[in-house]
C-alpha cells in the first residue's frame, strides 16, 4: 500500500513538472512567432474624442520698420544745430538740422553780383548791336546811291555781325550766371537738412542719432535715422515643408515676450519667390498694425499661422499612433475580453498633442502607453479603478463594468 501511495506521489510530481515544461514551451513558441510576450501587457488608455483640430504653423522672427531711412547732409560744414533727438516725432519736410551757412550765403551773393555784371554786359552788347545795325542800314542806303564803296558796305556788315555775336554770347553768359545763382541758392538751402518722404503717414519718429551739434559733417554723412513704426513688418523664415501652405492674405497672430498677455493680429503681405539654398527657408513678411505704438522694431516675435481647421473631427492622442507591418494605426480596447485590437488608420491634421483620424470611423478607447509591446489580439491589463470614483479619470468609462467595444469601423 505504501508503494502504491509513493508511486502515485511520484506520478503527480512528474505530471506537474510536465505541465510546467509544456507551458514554457508553448509560451516560448508564441513569443517566437509574434515577437511579443504572450503575457498580458499593462497599458494606459484614453478615449477617442470628437472636436476641433487646427494645423498651425509657428515661426519666429523679428519686427522691422515698414520704412526706415537715414537723413544725411548734402553739403560739408559744421553742424550748427540739431533740432530733433531720439524718439522725437518728425513731420514730412521738417527741418531736423542746420549746417553753418556763412560760406554758402557768400557764394549766393557772389553769384548774384556776377549775374548783374553779365546782365550789364548783355545790355551794352545790345546797344552796340543797335548802333552797328543802323550803320549797316545807312551804308546800304548810301551804296544804292553809289556814295560809299563796296568795301565800306562790307565793313559795316562785318561790324554788325560781330555785334550780334557778342550779344548772343552776353545773353548766354546771363543764363549761365543765373543758373549759377540758382545752384548757389540750392546749396544754401541744403544747410537746412530736411526729412523728406512721399508715401505713408505725415509723421514718423527718429530712431537713431549719429552726430552731435558742433560736428564737422562731410557730404552724405548720416545725421539721424527716421522710421515708420505703424504698421510694422514681422519678418519670419518658413521652411520648405510649410512653404506651400503659406498664402498671401492669410491672417497671422503675433506675440512677443514684451507683452506676454497680449497678441497682435497681422496679415501676410509678401512672400519670397525662392528658398535660400543654405537654409532651405523663404522670407515671409507679415504686416502688423501698431496704432498704440507698443511694438518696436527689433523685437523678437512668434508668428502663428492657421493653415487648416477641421470641425467635429475624430481625434486620438498622438502617442496612440503606432506602426505594425508597415501600416500606421491604433490599438483599440476590447474591454470585455481585455484584448487590444490593431486598426490601420489614415491620419489628417497632426498637432503637438492630437492626431486627426480621417478613416475608418472608430470610437471607444485607444492605448496610449504600452502599445509598443502589443500585437493584434494581445491581452492587456487595464488601469485599476480610482478608489474615490467608479469612473477611470479622463476616460469617462468604468473599466471594470464597461461593455465590449464595437468592432473596427462601427460606432459604439
Amino acid at each position: 500500500m505504501k508503494k502504491v501511495s509513493l508511486l502515485l506521489a511520484v506520478l503527480a510530481i512528474v505530471a506537474m513538472a510536465g505541465w510546467q515544461v509544456y507551458k514554457r514551451v508553448t509560451g516560448s513558441a508564441v513569443q517566437k512567432s509574434t515577437g511579443r510576450p504572450a503575457v498580458s501587457v499593462a497599458v494606459e488608455v484614453k478615449p477617442i474624442e470628437r472636436g476641433v483640430i487646427r494645423d498651425i504653423g509657428v515661426f519666429t522672427g523679428s519686427l522691422e520698420a515698414k520704412s526706415q531711412f537715414v537723413v544725411a547732409s548734402k553739403v560739408a560744414g559744421w553742424l550748427k544745430k540739431l533740432v530733433v533727438n531720439i524718439g522725437d516725432e518728425v513731420s514730412r519736410n521738417q527741418v531736423i538740422a542746420i549746417v553753418d551757412d556763412e560760406e554758402f550765403a557768400q557764394q549766393v551773393e557772389q553769384s548774384r553780383a556776377e549775374l548783374e555784371v553779365a546782365k550789364a554786359n548783355a545790355a551794352n552788347c545790345a546797344s552796340d548791336m543797335d548802333i552797328a545795325k543802323r550803320e549797316y542800314e545807312r551804308a546800304q542806303a548810301l551804296r544804292e546811291k553809289t556814295i560809299v564803296s563796296v568795301s565800306q558796305l562790307d565793313a559795316s556788315e562785318a561790324a554788325f555781325n560781330a555785334c550780334q555775336t557778342r550779344y548772343k554770347v552776353s545773353v548766354a553768359q546771363v543764363a549761365q550766371k543765373d543758373a549759377a545763382l540758382k545752384a548757389a541758392d540750392v546749396r544754401l538751402s541744403y544747410t537746412k537738412v530736411q526729412a523728406f518722404w512721399e508715401e505713408g503717414d505725415q509723421t514718423r519718429v527718429v530712431g537713431e542719432r549719429f552726430v552731435d551739434e558742433g560736428a564737422l559733417l562731410q557730404v552724405n554723412e548720416p545725421i539721424v535715422s527716421v522710421l515708420e513704426n505703424n504698421p510694422l513688418v514681422a519678418v519670419v523664415h518658413v521652411i520648405e515643408r510649410d512653404y506651400p501652405k503659406v498664402k498671401l492674405g492669410q491672417e497671422a497672430v503675433v506675440t512677443t515676450d514684451a507683452y506676454p498677455a497680449r497678441s497682435f493680429t497681422g496679415t501676410i503681405v509678401r512672400m519670397a519667390p525662392l528658398l535660400r539654398e543654405s537654409s532651405r527657408q523663404a522670407r515671409v513678411e507679415v504686416n502688423v498694425p501698431n496704432p498704440e505704438y507698443l511694438l518696436k522694431p527689433g523685437m523678437f516675435v512668434r508668428v502663428q499661422v492657421e493653415f487648416a481647421r477641421r470641425e467635429n473631427a475624430t481625434l486620438v492622442p498622438l502617442p496612440a499612433l503606432v506602426r505594425r507591418n508597415g501600416k500606421e494605426g491604433v490599438f483599440t480596447v476590447d474591454i470585455g475580453n481585455r484584448k487590444a485590437r490593431f486598426i490601420p488608420v489614415t491620419t489628417g491634421i497632426i498637432n503637438g498633442e492630437l492626431a486627426e483620424i480621417t478613416g475608418p470611423q472608430i470610437s471607444g478607447l485607444v492605448v496610449t502607453m504600452g502599445n509598443h509591446l502589443l500585437e493584434d489580439g494581445s491581452g492587456i491589463v487595464l488601469p485599476k479603478r480610482d478608489a474615490r470614483s467608479p469612473i477611470s479619470p479622463g476616460t469617462g468609462v468604468d473599466l471594470n463594468t464597461a461593455p465590449v467595444n464595437a468592432g473596427p469601423g462601427e460606432s459604439r
